[in-house]
């Protein structure tokens, strides 16, 4: 999974919660209640700072393998650092855990009656980072979004009392195709973890090679791939959409916001002309709410 927004600080939760603004989508907007946005940013705080430790984005110093009990001579072996933080989440549902971001955390898994396997299925993916840097199928990506992913929008649901069956399917597509969204605008950021998420059986459909996504910009093949992965991403959202219609109230403008922000960015990419190797293409704000009215009305 790939890191976005600012560098973290000293501060090992202050520095992972200051992220939540530079995500495409919002994290727990002001206009949610009291509990939610606190449940929410609890959530968060352990996704971002798994994929913190996945992507090797910890601040210096080493505080948060301390706070995990992990010694400084391993204090940069992510594998061990993960296996560290998936014991101090198990004391989250049995006992008090170590780490402030798992501690602010326990209160939220109590009160909403949540279970590890979300939560484990995040480490899980960050795992499989460490070992796996290229996906042969798009089956094999989507298989990844499961464990990276969809425990996200799960939890939401979770969190807010409103999970069914029907809603946690649409959920996935929603996620999966935030996740694929990341990918597209961090390619060569990806890359320079020697990490490409773009399916290998497409690269090749496209004459693509790995050195073409190393260069300052794309060429019309990288471009091809980049907008037939969007394509999909768009048609993964669409799938996904109805689930804002399915609740109400604040929940539905909090889920239409995440589908919006999906949608800009794809938007976002479009306007670059599909060449995501010079940064990250971000919507505009206007852009933005203008994607979250067309999600309202269920347009789009």
């Amino acid at each position: 999974m790939t890191a976005t927004g600012p560098a973290r600080t000293g501060d090992p939760e202050r520095g992972t919660l200051d992220k939540a603004a530079d995500e495409n989508f919002p994290v727990a907007p002001f206009f949610l209640p009291k509990a939610w946005r606190a449940d929410l940013m609890a959530v968060y705080g352990f996704a971002r700072l798994v994929d913190d430790i996945g992507d090797g984005d910890l601040a210096p110093g080493g505080a948060d393998a301390r706070l995990l009990g992990v010694s400084p001579a391993q204090a940069e072996d992510r594998l061990v650092l993960l296996d560290a933080f998936e014991a101090d989440l198990r004391r989250v549902f049995d006992a008090t855990p170590h780490h402030p971001l798992l501690r602010r955390l326990q209160p939220t898994v109590l009160r909403c009656g949540l279970t590890p396997e979300p939560f484990l299925g995040l480490i899980a993916a960050n795992r499989q980072d460490q070992l796996v840097k290229r996906y042969e199928t798009y089956d094999d990506l989507l298989a990844y979004c499961e464990l990276s992913a969809n425990p996200v929008g799960r939890l939401v649901l979770a969190v807010t009392g409103t999970s069914t069956p029907g809603r946690i399917r649409l959920s996935d597509s929603i996620c999966t195709a935030l996740q694929i969204v990341e990918h597209l605008q961090d390619v060569a950021e990806d890359l320079g973890r020697d990490r490409i998420y773009l399916p290998a059986e497409d690269m090749k459909r496209f004459h693509v090679q790995e050195a073409d996504l190393a260069r300052k910009t794309a060429s019309a093949s990288v471009r091809a791939l980049v907008a037939y992965e969007a394509q999909r991403a768009r048609d993964l959202l669409n799938e996904g959409a109805p689930l804002v219609g399915s609740v109400h109230g604040r929940l539905k403008l909090l889920l239409a916001g995440f589908v919006a922000g999906g949608r800009a960015a794809v938007h976002a990419i479009a306007a670059a002309e599909y060449d995501v190797l010079p940064g990250p293409p971000k919507p505009g704000k206007g852009r933005l709410l203008r994607e979250v009215g067309v999600t309202l009305r269920g347009e789009g």
